[in-house]
């Protein structure tokens, strides 16, 4: 006689759902096995060992296993699995030594279908079905992967690594909190930030190496834009350093991202004090326009030069230049805290000029959240013009610190055109008003 609770479980999934659990099972198995016979369909016939019916048949197995748990007892899924999976190896030995490949993907793609078949029974379908298709595009994907490995350079790896202990091992690990007497510096913030500019970094060496140096510049400094363009004129200049001939197209990059982070700030005024929008828009419209022709010319004049396209990266970031512009910026923002509470608050324009060195973000929203009650219109956009032309004039300066020539110099006159630009269209809205 079954157990009390294996009646009640069967009791409480009915025939429908037992047919539709174990159809999943067996459907699970023949995805997996349709892969695997195609990746065997040039054997001849006998030759193919474990296609459709075998792998179905192994979904199907764990179906069963899953299923009889209940009368059993929960060993039985355990059991059936290493049974089974001794039974494969066994198998695919001898078939090994024949064929001389000693591959052992298939031994672990039939584990991973009897254990998605019992899942398929006995807990969530969705996750099953899931785990099934999951197993299966990473077996199709075989001679991709190879190819990713056989490209993969060891510095490409290592930085991933590194990157990937910097976010995962290091950053939980930081106080989320300031640790300083003047109440500036925050290690998780600071951190986070130094992280933004290795993977912007990462992120635009991928670019360059998937699309191409000409669009994978452009496209790096696009998505850079919405990030952080200081980072990303920061990496491009580190670039340039590195591949002079590709220094043309890396200040089209910066370019663009310094018209994008531009409009960013834009955005940000728009939802927190729309108010704000048209007296912004008459200095910074002049500015992201020049920018982006500046992008436009120097890309269209670098697809035109000789040896533009060959970027030679031999390091995606390098993580002591990385560090060296955290600790720069963590500095910066101690000392402009020091600065306002010695001086004091009293003109919010000093306080942009010094947010300005850093970040064009923090002060928009903290004066656009105080448009109406504390600042007037004016003064709010006056104080975030002020933090944006900073801006822009420091990543000029990071340019020139750190770039070749070949890059500072096109980005610095952009730059340039683009704040005297900006100061015309602002001066002339002021005298019309």
């Amino acid at each position: 006689m079954p157990p009390v609770g294996a009646i009640r479980y069967h009791r409480a999934m009915d025939i429908i759902e037992a047919f539709q659990r174990l159809s999943l099972a067996l459907a699970i198995g023949v995805l997996v096995g349709i892969e695997r016979g195609w990746q065997e369909r040039e054997e001849a016939a006998g030759k193919r060992t474990a296609g459709i019916r075998t792998f179905g048949l192994t979904g199907f197995l764990g179906g069963l296993a899953g299923f009889l748990q209940p009368f059993v007892g929960p060993m039985l899924p355990a059991a059936l699995l290493v049974v089974f999976g001794i039974a494969f190896v066994v198998f695919k030995r001898f078939e090994a030594e024949q064929s001389q490949d000693y591959s052992v993907t298939s031994v672990v793609a039939a584990l991973v279908v009897f254990a998605l078949g019992t899942v398929a029974v006995v807990s969530n379908m969705s996750v099953a079905a899931a785990g099934g298709v999951a197993a299966t595009a990473l077996l199709a994907a075989r001679h991709s992967l190879h190819g990713f490995l056989r490209n993969l350079t060891w510095l490409e790896l290592r930085a991933a690594l590194v990157l990937l202990a910097m976010t995962l091992v290091a950053l939980p690990l930081l106080p989320d909190r300031t640790v300083d007497p003047w109440n500036s510096i925050n290690p998780f913030q600071l951190w986070l930030l130094t992280i933004m500019i290795a993977a912007i970094s990462y992120a635009g060496y991928l670019a360059i190496r998937i699309v191409g140096p000409k669009y994978g510049i452009l496209f790096s400094g696009a998505a850079g834009g919405f990030i952080s363009s200081t980072a990303v004129t920061l990496s491009f200049a580190r670039m340039s350093a590195a591949s002079a001939q590709a220094a043309t197209n890396l200040a089209a990059g910066a370019s663009i991202a310094g018209a994008l982070s531009i409009g960013r700030v834009l955005v940000i005024s728009g939802i927190m004090a729309p108010v704000l929008v048209p007296l912004l828009a008459v200095a910074l419209a002049p500015v992201i326009l020049v920018l982006l022709v500046a992008s436009f010319w120097l890309a269209r004049r670098s697809a035109s030069e000789k040896g533009a396209a060959d970027v030679h990266l031999d390091n995606p970031f390098e993580l002591m230049t990385v560090l060296r512009f955290g600790a720069f910026l963590g500095i910066i923002m101690c000392l402009s805290r020091v600065m306002i509470e010695r001086v004091g608050t009293s003109t919010i324009y000093g306080v942009a000029l010094l947010s300005g060195v850093a970040d064009v973000d923090a002060i928009t929203l903290s004066t656009a959240q105080m448009v109406g009650s504390v600042l007037t219109k004016e003064i709010a956009a006056t104080a975030i013009l002020l933090a944006a032309a900073v801006n822009l004039i420091v990543k000029m300066v990071l340019a020139i610190v750190f770039g070749d020539r070949g890059y500072s110099i096109p980005f610095s006159i952009a730059t340039i055109i683009g704040i005297v630009a900006g100061a015309a269209g602002y001066a002339g809205a002021t005298m019309i008003s």
